[in-house]
């Protein structure tokens, strides 16, 4: 047999495997009808509140309003959550508002308003582990360390370490950070440099769901600032939050509660002192992701002071992180703190702001 036959049949025989498998997986894809006409087949990913999503054919994955969806049929098993929690493993056939529920012993209908959840085997596994995760999972952390310097006339140098840890379930949210600046400078003709800035910022904070827009939250943060004359501020407080928004890219959560603020002032103008004070707070917290690459955080806390009426302390913290590889980042970032009764001689706002490359690390 010539080689141009060989070559010729073996096409041939590419083709036709090439059409069957495409056949094959028409056969099994899940097909999805709209009450407009509108049909799409694919994979079935999951349904999640008021939305199914889906990996289609031609179209890559989409989001459908389940409220608009005429029927469903599915070819291969999902995880099916009813609305009173029971959980099945079955296909779905889905009409007239009904839908027929498949599994390998029994099948039984129920009305499309009580399938609280569709899940395929990938999502069901990220659902657990976010569900009950071990102790050193889902845990995010960033940070960097930025150097600034300048050689000639003037010798200086500025060293910032931001640094962030969030550990988010879907029950609570475990937050830690830390930041610190130190900067000094020499002119030309001095013998020794001195500092400009020292500054250390750190804490954690804990939120846990007790109903579907409400959780509870607290914190502990720690603070020095040199030339602020703020030896150590240590509070730690608690209260409720409230989730006002939450979407696909971003969340706005609203929260108040009762803390309790140390602050101990040394070097002062006067001797050392110690100032003790109970607090009132509220404040919100904001993150959205702008694109793939870019997310945005902020957060503001108002601390009014209830032992001594008219003072109060106020911190805002803003930033944006821009993802360059799985693991390099950009960072900006600024962070600023408000006291409305500094140290006489001093001044009562200090900012501290960093920008840099930085690191992800996540699992």
């Amino acid at each position: 047999m010539r080689l141009e036959d060989i070559l010729r049949r073996s096409m041939r025989v590419f083709i036709c495997c090439g059409v069957a498998m495409m056949l094959a997986q028409a056969v099994l894809a899940d097909e999805v009808l709209m009450k407009n006409g509108d049909r799409v087949t694919g994979e079935i990913v999951k349904k999640d509140g008021d939305t199914l999503t889906i990996k289609s054919v031609h179209f890559g994955t989409i989001t459908l309003p389940w409220a608009e969806i005429e029927t469903v049929k599915t070819e291969n098993p999902l995880n099916v959550v009813l609305v009173d929690g029971e959980s099945l493993k079955a296909t779905l056939q889905a009409s007239d508002g009904n839908v027929e529920v498949a599994t390998p012993g029994a099948t039984r209908t129920v009305p499309q308003a009580e399938v609280a959840a569709l899940r395929n085997d990938a999502e069901q596994a990220t659902y657990e582990r976010f569900l009950r995760p071990g102790l050193l999972d889902l845990w995010a952390v960033t940070g960097s360390l930025n150097i600034a310097g300048a050689q000639g006339n003037a010798e200086t140098l500025t060293i910032t370490t931001p640094f962030t840890f969030v550990r988010a379930s879907s029950t609570s949210k475990t937050t830690a950070y830390f930041n610190s600046i130190r900067s000094s400078a020499r002119l030309i003709g001095q013998d020794d440099s001195e500092q400009t800035a020292e500054a250390i910022r750190g804490g954690w904070a804990y939120n846990r769901n007790i109903a579907k827009s409400f959780f509870f939250n607290s914190f502990n943060d720690y603070e020095y600032d040199k030339f602020q004359s703020l030896d150590l501020r240590v509070v730690l407080g608690g209260g409720l939050g409230y989730h006002l928004w939450r979407g696909e890219r971003g969340r706005l959560d609203l929260q108040g509660g009762s803390a309790w603020n140390r602050e101990k002032f040394d070097p002062a103008p006067d001797p050392v002192f110690v100032r003790n004070s109970a607090e009132a707070y509220w404040g919100n917290d904001f993150q959205y992701k702008l694109n793939s690459r870019t997310t945005i955080t902020q957060g503001f806390r108002m601390f009014n002071n209830l032992s001594n009426g008219g003072e109060y302390r106020m911190n805002f913290d803003a930033g944006a992180t821009t993802t360059l590889t799985k693991w390099l980042n950009w960072t900006v970032a600024v962070s600023d703190r408000y006291l409305s009764n500094p140290v006489p001689g001093r001044m009562a706002n200090d900012v501290l702001y960093t920008t840099g490359l930085g690191f992800t690390f996540s699992r």
